[in-house]
């Protein structure tokens, strides 16, 4: 391609919206065109990125067994019904579009495709001699996202692989979660990519287990936790690992404290002299189910661990039948205004005890009349500890559970793990921390969709069993920023090769010189011809102009028709190390397929 002849427009500033280096660089050389809130236009450079990374996904896809296909986009609401998800993705999490048709039924754009695949496989799949089955696509999705942001990276509309398996047996799925791991780390891998694989939460997808493809950038949403020894990674929100030891309480008896000005764990810890890892802080969440009820909920945890919200929110789903309800749609903090609404009388923040009384909450049909009180682990075995004495002011000291407080009934596992705790495989091992841009996730999901939906298949005994079911998803736009964001200069962007637009760009510092037009001419015919993928710059703009474009949208290798021409030679500068080669003019080729060839391996 004729960059004369492309659509091709760079910018020397950073565009006003754009908040992150992937981002700006994605806008400023003329990739993408931002068209609405977290909507974009695929501009020709990008569009020859995504059909690259998309080729690599399809490659390792198939390679698997896998079978290509494409769902509709447009999804009826009574299968997400039928799911139990429709309330979740539209009210809950918000994040689906939905819509009426002139025939008012409702529909959404889909986000991702489980109901629609359990619908074809219990209308197509009758026997077990069908079976395993596995299905993918590569299409675009639709989010709500409440903040749009980063470009691609959390856009309303986005390019994406979904895939969806079919089995009789755990073994079976396991099988192809395998399969699925090596080939996430293959499409990584050939994509040029650092990345890491970490246990995570699965989330409103559901399922018994699921892992993540993080790909290390500094600017990540996510941040990993792991071990040096490469035994343990995962996202925050699913980490897991073994606290500090609490420190031995200096308070031998029970008594009543005045405390004031000490709303908060570090004031309370200076005004008493002891350590966080003796109080048992009280937190208080307000639980929103699908059956309209609300719950206030109390959780108890040690003054130095923080609530993991997402296990909270784990937790509180399993005891959603308690409430008639089968998944919590909001979960916050609840502030003033919230409060307002089911608070019978002032509640004392910052000095809330485990016994805080239920004639807090006003009686309401909406809202259940007692807290559901819940205590984390890392509290149960304190003794002598502090926390507080429901007066605004005040706190209790030496205080023990079954004595001064009754031991909440239901114990969980709601903290969060974070650099420096020690590993649970190994408490020599002590959790490091990345940050991680998320753009592949695998699932196990179990019967959950097949149950719900009554998608079955006939067994070996001829009787009717639920299809176990794996769902694995590749975030073809985002691992394509997400490529920029993990490499890039001062100067612009460095393409891995694998992915790059084009291989090399070739650049005629004087267009009016017969020579350097004539031996470029050559060497992009001869280049394209033999399969290596060449731009030519032959615009009518100054040499520097050219060189910091092509700096700019990061060709890997950049071919200057300069001065070396006397010597039968010309310049090709390596973009990613800014190294500059002299190579004889029949040598560019094998030279460049040399180069090529051993940086996609």
């Amino acid at each position: 391609m004729r960059l004369s002849q492309m659509l091709f427009v760079t910018l020397r500033e950073d565009p006003a919206e754009a908040e992150i280096p992937s981002h700006k660089l994605l806008l400023r050389a003329g990739y993408i065109r931002r068209i609405g809130s977290g909507i974009y236009a695929y501009l020709p450079l990008m569009w020859r990125v995504l059909k690259k990374v998309s080729q690599i996904v399809r490659e390792e896809m198939d390679a698997t067994g896998a079978q290509e296909c494409l769902l509709p986009q447009l999804q009826p609401a009574d299968l997400w019904r039928e799911s139990g998800r429709w309330d979740t993705y539209t009210q809950a999490e918000g994040i689906m579009f939905s819509l009426t048709d002139r025939r008012d039924t409702e529909l959404g754009l889909g986000p991702t495709h489980e109901e629609v695949i359990t619908t074809i496989a219990k209308d197509m799949v009758r026997s077990y001699r069908q079976l395993p089955l596995h299905l993918y696509q590569i299409q675009t999705k639709f989010r709500d996202e409440i903040r749009p942001r980063f470009g691609l990276m959390r856009g309303r509309e986005f390019i994406m692989k979904d895939g969806y398996s079919f089995h009789t047996s755990e073994e079976s799925l396991k099988k192809t979660y395998q399969d699925m791991d090596r080939a996430y780390s293959n499409m990584l891998r050939r994509s040029g990519l650092k990345f890491r694989a970490v246990d995570a939460d699965s989330g409103a997808i559901g399922g018994s287990g699921s892992q993540e493809f993080m790909v290390l950038a500094d600017a990540g949403e996510d941040e990993v936790l792991y071990t040096e020894d490469g035994l343990y990674a995962a996202n925050v929100e699913k980490a897991v690992s073994m606290p500090a030891d609490a420190e031995l309480s200096p308070f031998a008896t029970f008594e009543k404290r005045e405390t004031p000005g000490t709303d908060t764990i570090d004031k309370l810890g200076k005004f008493l002299k002891c350590s966080p890892t003796q109080v048992v802080k009280n937190v208080l969440y307000q639980a929103v189910y699908d059956s309209g009820i609300t719950v206030l909920v109390l959780v108890s945890i040690r003054g130095d661990q923080d609530v993991n919200q997402v296990k909270l929110l784990n937790e509180l789903t399993k005891l959603a039948g308690n409430y008639q309800a089968k998944t919590v749609l909001f979960l916050t903090v609840p502030d003033a205004e919230a409060q307002g609404k089911w608070a019978a009388k002032s509640l004392p923040l910052g000095y809330m005890a485990p016994d805080l009384a239920d004639d807090y909450i006003a009686g309401s049909k909406e809202v259940n009349s007692k807290f559901l009180r819940l205590v984390d682990r890392t509290a149960v075995d304190l003794t002598n500890f502090v926390t507080g004495s429901n007066e605004s002011g005040y706190h209790v000291v030496g205080a023990n559970w079954g004595t001064e407080f009754p031991l909440p009934a239901t114990v969980v596992g709601v903290r969060s793990a974070k650099k420096g705790d020690r590993a649970m495989h190994n408490p020599e091992q002590t959790l490091q921390s990345a940050r991680g841009i998320e753009v592949g996730h695998i699932f196990q999901l179990g019967t959950k969709y097949s149950q719900a939906m009554g998608a079955t298949y006939t067994n070996e005994q001829g009787e009717e069993m639920p299809f176990i079911m794996g769902c694995y998803g590749v975030g073809v736009s985002r691992l394509a920023q997400s490529a920029v964001e993990q490499s890039y200069d001062k100067d612009g962007i460095i393409w891995p090769v694998a992915i790059a637009p084009y291989h090399a760009i070739i650049s005629i510092p004087n267009i009016s010189d017969a020579q350097q037009v004539e031996v470029a001419e050559k060497l992009y015919a001869e280049l394209n011809q033999s399969g290596i993928e060449t731009l030519l710059d032959d615009r009518d703009e100054r040499a520097g102009v050219k060189f910091k474009d092509a700096d700019l949208i990061g060709i890997p290798y950049r071919i200057v028709t300069g001065r070396s021409l006397k010597l039968g030679k010309v310049e090709v500068v390596e973009r990613a190390t800014h190294k500059s080669h002299e190579i004889l003019i029949e040598e560019v080729n094998s030279t460049l397929k040399q180069w090529i060839d051993a940086a996609i391996k």
